[in-house]
């Protein structure tokens, strides 16, 4: 690992009421010493750790910025080296000035998560709670930071230790027994062994489930709005966005294109996407916009189905009737405002999917929507629970890769093979959960994650 200083701007580069920039590594302290000055004439070295002191930094005799400076000690810092953050005024220029101080003094540029890196390997935190700090960074939703909070306090961290430590006594005891047969007795061991494997495979499985409802945590429910022409959809569209995004007329066919729009739904986003009304037409350019919604429907994640309650179903609503039969989707009776000629039963039954009554042009029935849809995918109350979501691809990987070692374990007790074929197996899906946590990776594997970092974190 590089033990060199380290530094660069922890804040955006704009003008703003603060710019910090950070300091980390062996010579932070003397090369803070060589540029801030104090009323007093103290120096950095001589100051406590964790303390704040109010100077100047200056170069060559020329006072560059009137600042703050946090010194923080080693091991007490984020990297868990000497660390000197000096918070000035938030220019662009006097910021890179401050910056261009330090480095001209004995620091270079820090490279993107390096601050971050060196806290992971040195011991501080480990790689899933390094990745859950560029998830807060990222955090798209109330949901989605509160989820990237618990990993960063250790929560996956500790699941993942105690599986791990769970094979590796099985993989001890085994070695044991192979190495001083006489003494250490296999006899009635496999049965403990399938039992032992059989709840470190209920705990991987329980993690792996969660990550369909992680991935829509962190980056959001893929919602497509389905219904034909006229029934509501860029209405629906448009009040859930809060603006006039959709363009409305009483004109079918409107809408020919996909339109796209982020909303926030009790602390979780929705991608949700208003398509062009399904029916069959000869326009070409409809017709070319109704296959793409179908499209965009087959891939979402829920399909809100708009039904215009006010004239009677037809063969389009009973083709994308149809279509939603084994898909997760709600259907919405809009206009009820007006006099309807569908009742909820029978489009309950056609549809076997929740009814929601609603009036986009009153705006009524949508809390009831947001519920419905928070409790379809989202079983308690998720903000405030400790259920542990997968968020990462890597992490879900390695967890189905270890998952698959231990049912291979499993398969070996029942075909009576060898016991030292339970310890490869078992090995596997101990150094595969090693990755998540960063005990069993490469490298470059490191440097990949801490690469999608910002400057200065």
């Amino acid at each position: 690992m590089k033990s060199d200083t380290i530094a660069a701007i922890a804040t955006a580069l704009s003008n703003a009421g603060i710019g910090i920039i950070r300091i980390s590594g062996k010579d932070s302290i003397a090369i803070a010493d060589q540029i801030f000055k104090t009323k007093s004439g103290k120096k950095v070295s001589d100051m406590e750790s964790h303390t704040v002191h109010y100077g100047h930094i200056v170069d060559d005799g020329n006072v560059i910025d009137e600042v703050m400076l946090l010194v923080m000690k080693a091991p007490r810092s984020y990297t868990m080296e000497d660390s000197v953050e000096i918070d000035c005024h938030g220019g662009i220029i006097v910021t890179k000035k401050v910056l261009e101080t330090v480095i001209r003094h004995g620091a270079r540029p820090a490279e993107p998560g390096e601050f971050t890196k060196r806290a992971f390997l040195n011991g501080r935190i480990d790689l899933s709670q390094a990745e859950a700090v560029i998830d807060i960074i990222h955090a798209k939703n109330e949901l989605s930071l509160k989820n990237s909070m618990r990993q960063l306090r250790g929560n996956v961290l500790t699941k993942i230790k105690d599986i791990r430590n769970n094979v590796l006594l099985d993989v001890a005891f085994i070695e044991a027994a192979l190495d001083d047969p006489e003494h250490i007795s296999l006899e009635g061991f496999n049965e403990k062994l399938s039992a032992n494997v059989s709840t470190n495979l209920k705990s991987l499985n329980h993690l792996l489930e969660s990550a369909d409802n992680g991935r829509m945590i962190k980056e959001g429910i893929q919602t497509v709005i389905l219904g034909k022409p006229n029934a509501g959809k860029s209405s629906l569209m448009n009040l859930l966005v809060g603006e006039d995004r959709a363009i409305v007329t009483d004109i079918a066919g409107t809408t020919r294109d996909t339109l796209e729009e982020t909303i926030q739904l009790n602390g979780i986003s929705l991608n949700v996407i208003d398509t062009a009304g399904i029916r069959q037409t000869e326009d070409v350019v409809e017709k070319i916009g109704v296959e793409k919604a179908k499209k965009t429907a087959s891939e979402a994640d829920l399909i809100i189905y708009v039904v215009d309650a006010s004239v009677p179903l037809d063969d389009n609503d009973y083709g994308i009737i149809e279509f939603i039969q084994d898909k997760k989707a709600i259907v919405l009776l809009n206009k009820s405002d007006l006099t309807s000629v569908i009742d909820d039963v029978t489009i309950k039954e056609l549809t076997k999917k929740e009814v929601i009554r609603i009036s986009a042009k009153e705006n009524t029935g949508i809390e009831t929507m947001e519920k419905v849809i928070t409790s379809m995918f989202f079983k308690g109350d998720i903000a405030f629970n400790d259920e542990i979501y997968i968020t990462s691809i890597r992490h879900k990987a390695a967890l189905a890769e270890a998952i698959k070692s231990l049912e291979q374990v499993s398969e070996s007790i029942m075909m009576g093979m060898p016991e030292d074929f339970y310890s490869i197996d078992l090995m596997n899906s101990y150094e595969v959960l090693g990755t998540i946590i960063g005990e069993s990776v490469d490298e470059d594997l490191v440097n990949t994650i801490f690469k999608e970092f910002c400057m200065g974190k």
